[in-house]
């Protein structure tokens, strides 16, 4: 089927900037068009367009007049739930939210039930993702068995069953664990993913330690307690010569000592979150579970930390850490509820409010949310001839109010209920198919 993009500016940095159009043909780009044909131009399914001299038939118009095209978006930090939970999300919803959200791609956390720690997880999470034929699903394995931190698991093989990188998704106690974890990786080109945090430090807390916990009578979690585990990980990088990848930064101290060691030249990259550059730990008033998160929203100061750590290209990466709950999680006690928010189908207009504030630019935008992602695991991004066809398409002024009564995924855990926002997703396409679309 041939499909033409038409009229959209397309953003990829480096790459293209302007008012163009694409042909799409049996999953790859193969035309970029920098001006329309003024005679005979195709317009509409129907008509015929010439392709490398040939005139063909046009299955398939998107009208991307006044929108923004970009590579399609891929999510490093995401959450399914399946094997195992799934009564808060599955495969399924999670790939439909993906999808809604303007993801064509991303990565399956490991924390599920049995863990993804062996080839039957891995090839389980890959067929079940296969099947659907909607986004692309790359499952994540443990370090360690379990998730426990104390035996590797065999890398090798998992690489081989289709894992492309490797995370516990908890802190590492074990220094000297994470160390041959880090070496042992290193050896299959296997990315390691680190949540750092020094267990010790944020033992018993349930949000961040400061004035609000002390007023709402809540133990706190030090922000050492990220920074540490940071630092820690610096250094073992430093030790291996591996790479590294930091999840979900939300410190002051973090940015700085990621900073001073990208700096240094270590072979590290960085991901935060929406929620760490949006809310302050001000929005725990009140007890909302919704807000409660590992590591926990912070201060104003590191609010505004991590906003400039993704501005100056310290933090590479805005991942969704896309963590559904049900309600037997979450309506409960502050101090008893699970970790965790949905975000999958906010992350987009949320990392866009920093576009409308001037501290990223557009381009920025793609590179932290599509362009970065590909680099650091090793995947193909970009608008370019023979490319497949993964592509975003975004309107930027389009408003709407954030209701999760209409989310694709089963979790309804987010702090940002009735928020209005500005800039909707409207088209994600995966290989020339689109899987999503709300153009009018």
């Amino acid at each position: 089927m041939l499909t033409l993009i038409k009229g959209g500016r397309i953003v990829d940095p480096g790459n293209l900037d302007g008012v163009m159009d694409l042909l799409v043909l049996d999953g790859k780009i193969i035309e970029i068009r920098k001006k329309r044909e003024k005679k005979g131009s195709a317009s509409s399914a129907g008509d015929s367009t010439s392709v490398n001299g040939k005139k063909m038939p046009i299955d398939h118009v998107v009208d991307a007049t006044g929108k923004i095209v970009m590579p399609g978006l891929i999510d490093m930090h995401v959450h399914l739930r399946e094997p195992g939970y799934e009564y808060k999300e599955t495969i399924e919803t999670g790939c439909r939210a993906a999808a809604s959200g303007g993801f064509a791609s991303i990565c399956a956390m490991p924390d599920t039930n049995p863990v993804n720690d062996n080839r039957q997880v891995t090839e389980y999470i890959i067929k079940k993702a296969a099947a659907l034929d909607s986004v692309r699903v790359y499952p994540v394995a443990g370090l360690s068995g379990g998730l426990n931190g104390d035996l590797l698991n065999e890398y090798g093989e998992l690489k081989q069953a289709g894992v492309i990188a490797l995370t516990d998704n908890r802190p590492v106690r074990n220094s000297q664990f994470m160390r041959r974890a880090l070496e042992y990786a290193k050896g299959f080109g296997l990315l390691v993913i680190s949540h750092c945090e020094d267990p010790d430090l944020s033992a018993g807390g349930v949000m961040n330690e400061g004035i609000i916990a002390t007023q709402l009578g809540l133990s706190g979690i030090p922000n050492a307690a990220e920074s540490v585990g940071v630092m820690r990980d610096i250094a073992l990088c430093e030790l291996t010569d591996s790479r590294l990848h930091i999840a979900h930064v939300s410190t002051r101290e973090s940015v700085r000592a990621i900073r001073d060691a990208k700096d240094r030249g270590v072979k590290i990259t960085a991901a935060t979150a929406p929620q760490y550059f949006t809310l302050s730990d001000e929005a725990v008033v009140g007890y909302n579970t919704h807000t409660k998160m590992n590591p926990p929203l912070r201060s104003r100061d590191d609010v505004l930390a991590i906003a400039q750590g993704l501005a100056d290209g310290t933090i590479d990466v805005i991942a969704s850490d896309h963590a559904p709950h049900s309600s037997i999680e979450k309506d409960v006690e502050f101090d008893l509820a699970a970790d965790g928010i949905v975000g999958l189908e906010t992350s987009v207009p949320l990392a866009l409010r920093l576009v409308e504030q001037g501290t990223l630019s557009l381009k920025d935008f793609v590179t932290k949310m599509a362009i970065n992602p590909a680099r650091i695991l090793g995947l193909e991004s970009g608008i370019r001839i023979g490319a497949p066809a993964d592509i975003t398409v975004i309107d930027l002024e389009k408003t709407y109010t954030i209701d999760s009564n209409h989310f694709q995924s089963l979790g309804r855990n987010m702090p940002f209920e009735n928020w209005q926002m500005k800039g909707k997703v409207v088209l994600t396409m995966v290989a020339g198919k689109v899987v999503y679309k709300h153009l009018n």
